[in-house]
């Protein structure tokens, strides 16, 4: 059987696309996503409280290499083969360097089910990846454009609420440690999973009003999307072997580098490139690479990380 949140994936998207009226107030919803990249972040500095070491700089110093690259990679195929403009390839390019912090609990919460050896930085890689990411697609669209005004893109990567959240919540676990943190734990840390469960639910009912019905006229990055992550997991497993990483960070980072963003970097691209259709960022992203990753996706990732890591 799948983890328990998936099946509460299963029914949002169910519920989704039998026109069922279950909502979830958009309030609720914000305050899920503000509560679990905080959980995200203080469990990261938790796991880091007393064990940070140099040594670990190489590797979160790789990582956040490889979510430079991934937006110039993506680029040229979403420019090329899939025939988007410049300011929507950019765009796209962005929201696959980036990651998915949905895709990110979701693994995690089968990491800590599984037993999987997991390095202390571990959640460290998801700010790793989304800042790099965000800065390298807003930089080329900049250079592309003919922009020369780029000042702005550090600090509009460095401001979006998920940086914020996740890397304070790092410094407030690293800072107060198990002891500190007691007070918070019977609420916010040990009620993670059923936020993650209500989180998931309304991320099925968003992908089915994004997908229902199909947008047949964007089947080449509809295609894109489907197919995207396990390229992108496959960089993910070379990369996590190059590195030496334990197998459950390894399946962690695999499932980032394959992932997308619908949170963070919306907001970063609505800002900067204004003239980008968000949409169709959504329609990928959201609309397609999430529920591959989630159904799909994150079973064959274990498989590899059990054959290629262990």
């Amino acid at each position: 059987m799948p983890d328990i949140v998936i099946a509460f994936f299963a029914l949002g998207l169910t519920a989704g696309l039998l026109k069922s009226d279950l909502k979830v107030p958009p309030s609720f919803y914000q305050a899920l996503t503000i509560l679990l990249m905080l959980v995200l972040g203080l469990e990261g500095g938790l796991a880091l409280h007393g064990k940070f070491e140099l040594s670990m700089l190489r590797t979160l110093i790789s990582i956040a290499a490889v979510g430079f690259v991934i937006p110039l990679l993506c680029y040229p195929v979403l420019r090329r083969l899939v025939k988007l403009d410049t300011d929507n390839a950019a765009s796209i390019a962005a929201h696959y360097g980036s990651v998915s912090a949905g895709t990110f609990a979701v693994a995690l919460a089968l990491v800590k089910k599984t037993g999987l050896e997991l390095n202390p930085e571990t959640t460290l890689y998801l700010v790793m990846l989304e800042l790099p990411a965000i800065i390298s697609a807003l930089w080329l669209h900049h250079k592309l454009s003919g922009q020369t005004q780029s000042k702005g893109i550090l600090r509009e990567a460095l401001t979006s609420r998920g940086v914020l959240l996740l890397g304070g919540g790092v410094l407030i676990g690293y800072a107060y440690g198990p002891v500190g943190l007691g007070p918070l734990e019977p609420v916010l840390l040990n009620g993670y999973k059923t936020m993650l469960a209500l989180f998931l639910l309304e991320m099925g009912i968003c992908t089915a009003n994004v997908c229902s019905p199909l947008p047949w006229k964007h089947a080449r990055l509809m295609l894109f999307a489907a197919v995207a992550p396990f390229v992108l997991a496959a960089l993910g497993i070379a990369v996590s072997v190059a590195l030496g990483l334990p197998a459950g960070s390894a399946f962690i980072l695999t499932s980032l580098v394959a992932s997308a963003s619908y949170i963070a970097a919306p907001a970063a691209i609505q800002t900067s490139i204004p003239n980008a259709n968000i949409g169709l960022a959504m329609l990928a992203a959201l609309g397609i690479t999430f529920p591959v990753n989630v159904l799909i996706g994150l079973p064959i990732y274990m498989q590899w990380v059990h054959y290629f890591i262990q």
